[in-house]
């Protein structure tokens, strides 16, 4: 901002300066034209003529009479008159007034040369940009200077938040200042970092006893309620509604681990990296679905056209691959299709199913679904997209003619491109 206004005032002072000290030398030279004018007038007075074999030092008068009807007026205007020796034409200042010469009336114009004053202005003008230029500059040398041994403590700080990992043991720890501003600063950010470290614990640890809290008993009970569904002691009715029951429960335990693997994710919890490659990761995923597969006769087919390799927690993209491919398969028709293509920096997998009704954005939101089947709880989609926010990778949905489409891409790459 300093850079940006003070050139701006600078100008503005050299315009002002400029025209002021012109002014002054305009207001100097027609000062001396009105005197040279009052010896012209005191020569008439004397000797009642005038010759043009007359002259007054540094000055050129003309004397013309006038013939006819004038306007008698004293005016001051600048004019320019050929220098006989260099060929140019030199500016002058030109006192106008008319006066009566042996009763005729004559047109009288007293000019004084302009070069020197002219010089004058541009050498004044000439240094005062210079001087306001290393005045700018000198200020912007000492501002620079001084607002970095001011805001170093700042950006010592601001390095040190940058480097802070609240997902570790080590607290904040930021270094006394000689400011008592940026002390207090300090103070307020190592509270912080102090209050961030125990809520992400806090939440951690309920996020992992949670996890094995409910679904031992829902484990549990899905156990018993297999060993009723298995006896042969119910009626219909018994075993319809302890089915409805071992559904319900199964559910509930896919929407816990659903919503905990979320809340895992927001808190960073999978935070070892290293280089996934999703050509290898999908064909052992489709490995691991090949049963169920072939149980409802839909093909695959695959088209590589690259690796796409992606740094990003390994844990996180067997996740995310398990729940495209199950959704591929769960939500796909019997002999139905799925297409697998992969590139550099992206992989699409697409497959046959019933028509869209929902707007396929809103299926990325959480406990919203298409299937109305009791073993979808909504949560899939969700986790695909904040793996995807996570790692750095976009998600992308479509549905034509009845074919399923998501794209996953690295970010990186599409903003480079």
């Amino acid at each position: 901002m300093y850079l940006i206004v003070s050139p701006v005032i600078y100008l503005a002072a050299g315009i002002a300066f400029y025209w002021i000290v012109k002014m002054m030398i305009y207001e100097e030279v027609e000062s001396r034209l009105n005197v040279e004018r009052r010896d012209f007038e005191a020569y008439l007075k004397t000797h009642d003529t005038w010759s043009n074999s007359s002259y007054f030092v540094e000055n050129k008068i003309e004397v013309v009479p006038v013939f006819g009807q004038f306007v008698n007026r004293t005016i001051f205007t600048d004019t320019l008159i050929n220098n006989r020796y260099e060929d140019s034409a030199d500016p002058f200042r030109q006192l106008t007034f008319y006066t009566m010469i042996g009763g005729v009336p004559h047109k009288v114009s007293i000019r004084k040369s302009m070069i020197q004053s002219y010089k004058l202005i541009e050498a004044i003008s000439v240094a005062m940009m210079i001087f306001l230029a290393l005045l700018l500059l000198s200020m912007y040398w000492f501002h620079r200077k001084l607002s970095d041994k001011l805001w170093q403590p700042f950006y010592d700080t601001l390095s040190k938040i940058k480097q802070f990992d609240w997902t570790k043991e080590n607290k904040l720890a930021l270094p006394p200042t000689e400011i008592t501003e940026f002390n207090e600063l300090n103070d307020v950010f190592e509270k912080m970092g102090d209050k961030m470290q125990h809520d992400y614990r806090s939440l951690k640890e309920f996020t992992e006893n949670a996890s094995h809290e409910i679904q031992t008993p829902l484990a549990l009970i899905n156990a018993r309620v297999e060993q009723f569904i298995q006896s042969k002691d119910l009626d219909a009715e018994h075993t319809y509604w302890i089915e409805e029951i071992y559904h319900a429960s199964r559910r509930m335990s896919r929407l816990n681990q659903g919503l905990l693997l979320l809340a895992k994710i927001d808190n960073q919890q999978f935070s070892t990296e290293e280089i996934v490659d999703f050509k290898e990761l999908t064909e052992n995923k489709l490995n691991d679905f090949e049963d169920i597969i072939n149980h409802r006769n839909i093909s695959v087919e695959i088209n590589w056209m690259g690796h796409f390799r992606k740094k990003m927690s390994p844990a996180l993209a067997d996740i995310l691959l398990t729940n495209l491919i199950n959704n591929a398969i769960r939500h796909n028709h019997e002999h139905g299709k799925i297409h697998i293509q992969g590139w550099p920096h992206a992989i699409q997998i697409s497959n046959t199913g019933s028509e869209l009704k929902t707007d396929p954005t809103r299926l990325f939101e959480r406990f919203k679904k298409e299937s109305s089947g009791p073993e979808s709880v909504g949560l899939g989609l969700s986790i695909v997209r904040q793996i995807c926010d996570t790692s750095g990778l976009s998600v992308f949905y479509n549905y034509q003619n009845t074919i399923h489409l998501i794209n996953i891409a690295d970010k990186n790459e599409e903003n480079s491109q």
